[in-house]
């Protein structure tokens, strides 16, 4: 027969064991600080070697050496450089962009866990907690001492553990630092991803705009060759032409009317493109970019700043600096991997059974009770040259990245220093095949040259206006080039 109220009595024992955990938890916040403050001034540092940033070259941080009257090295560029354009459709594309490009998303993911994992690993700073408790209904023959079958009875089990890794050689702190560092790699990265999802949007946008605009351009060239073939057909009814000058008029034209299909594709891939960028689907292109068909000039000189400005700005610099102290600190992880680890540990346990009066018992163990782990120390051993092979790897993959920040930046600036000088020249061609084919046509018309001639001003000046439709659009994309490579766009202020 049951005695007392089991659910009560459950209640009054889970209190009772709840009041020991309190005691050891405190025992742990205070009795034991004697005894980590012993193990910090025994170990003196945390183990291997402590950071430190790596130097870069000196000739890394003065001034570009591609330099031209379309560069500013006097002032940095501002954090948001698209809006050097003063086009409001692409500041509302690149703010889109930022919020739902399907890259940074992930990499914001990829952020949010490395905090998690920093967090994770702060926890072995406090100490691990057991709690068990359990009632069970049925009989406990192993205690009984009558004779007979023994009665049902009600048995109350209890268990608190407590276990808390004394850092003595500092695996924990490194593990720690470690963290942290990866923490900070990870933002770097989104950084850098923001930096080539803001440069492609621009790159994508301006390539809609001069592409229409190339397509204006050929159309206008379609009409100009339509116009001559129409004039060198009535001539011919007339008997003033011969039939040889209207095939040569309809080469021209055709060729002409080659070009516009071909743009065409050219400007719905780009439109693709941006909408991939937006994170939408190929039918949610926005109006506003479709409708673009003249790209927005920037008529300063760029700001690019020099090359110390380059290496504090670039997202990718950062983050192979910040990798290279993670692997720095995992050296001290597996230093520490040599040592002893060394743990406090504290134990309650609490037995009951209900029938069988006087028949409960305590246990219990105050620390420190010392769990010393003798590591393997080959493997150990092996597990540090591991780590230090890790570190040189980032050493050198950090120079390397320095390296190619300025190498891709010193290309950037002499292409689109070259593509304006293309630009220039292609203008003045435009410009001189334009005067020449207006005085073909004169001579024509005054019988002193033949139609050829005017052929062939006709297709050197619509070539020429095609030539600067293109070098148009390679100008636009060499200038956002120069603000990928120098690292621009992910800063959240304007920093003009």
């Amino acid at each position: 027969m049951l005695t007392g109220n089991p659910i009560v009595a459950q209640a009054a024992d889970i209190r009772r064991l709840t009041g020991m955990a309190r005691t050891l938890k405190d025992f742990f916040r205070h009795g034991t600080l004697r005894v980590l403050v012993t193990g910090a001034l025994l170990s003196g540092c945390a183990s291997g070697p402590d950071y430190q940033m790596p130097r870069v070259d000196h000739s890394a941080i003065g001034t570009f050496v591609s330099q031209s009257i379309a560069l500013n090295a006097g002032q940095s560029v501002p954090a948001q450089w698209w809006k050097l354009y003063d086009d409001a459709v692409l500041n509302e594309l690149v703010s889109d962009a930022l919020l739902t490009n399907t890259d940074l998303r992930v990499a914001q993911a990829n952020l949010d866990r490395a905090r998690a994992i920093y967090g994770e690993t702060r926890s072995g700073l406090l100490p691990a907690t057991d709690v068990s408790a359990g009632a069970s209904y049925g009989r406990d023959q192993t205690s009984w001492g009558g004779s007979g079958q023994a009665p049902k009875q009600w048995s109350y089990t209890g268990g608190f553990d407590v276990a808390y890794e004394v850092d003595l050689f500092g695996r924990i702190r490194r593990d720690i630092e470690a963290a942290s560092y990866d923490t900070d790699a990870a933002a770097a990265r989104l950084d850098a991803a923001r930096v080539i999802v803001v440069a492609e949007t621009t790159r994508a946008y301006l390539d809609v705009c001069t592409l229409g605009d190339a397509i204006d351009v050929t159309r206008v060239s379609i009409e100009l060759a339509q116009r001559s073939r129409d004039l060198i057909l009535a001539k011919e009814r007339r008997g003033a032409a011969s039939r040889m000058d209207v095939e040569r008029a309809g080469v021209t034209l055709a060729q002409a009317q080659a070009e516009l299909p071909v743009l065409r594709g050219q400007r719905e891939s780009a439109l693709f493109e941006l909408a991939a960028l937006l994170g939408k689907t190929p039918s949610q292109i926005p109006d506003a970019a479709r409708g673009c068909s003249k790209a927005p000039e920037m008529t300063r000189s760029l700001p690019v700043g020099d090359g110390a400005a380059l290496l504090r700005r670039r997202p990718d610099i950062r983050q192979a600096e910040r990798e290279l102290a993670a692997d720095t600190a995992r050296i001290g992880v597996a230093v520490a991997e040599l040592y002893p680890q060394i743990s406090l540990a504290a134990s309650a346990s609490y037995l009951r059974d209900d029938d069988l009066k006087g028949d409960r018992s305590f246990s219990f163990g105050l620390g420190p009770l010392i769990s010393w782990h003798f590591p393997n120390t080959t493997v150990a051993r092996r597990r540090v040259e591991q780590s230090k092979a890790q570190a040189s790897a980032s050493l050198a993959a950090f120079d390397g990245v320095v390296l190619t920040a300025l190498k891709e930046t010193e290309q950037a600036l002499s292409a689109y220093d070259a593509a304006l000088a293309q630009r220039k020249a292609l203008i003045d061609a435009r410009d001189q095949a334009e005067n020449a084919f207006k005085l073909a046509e004169l001579r024509y018309r005054g019988g002193s040259i033949g139609y050829l001639d005017v052929i062939v001003a006709q297709t050197t000046f619509i070539d020429a206006r095609s030539r600067v439709a293109t070098v148009d659009q390679q100008v636009a994309s060499a200038r956002v080039s120069v603000f990928k490579a120098l690292g621009g766009g992910w800063e959240t202020g304007d920093g003009e």
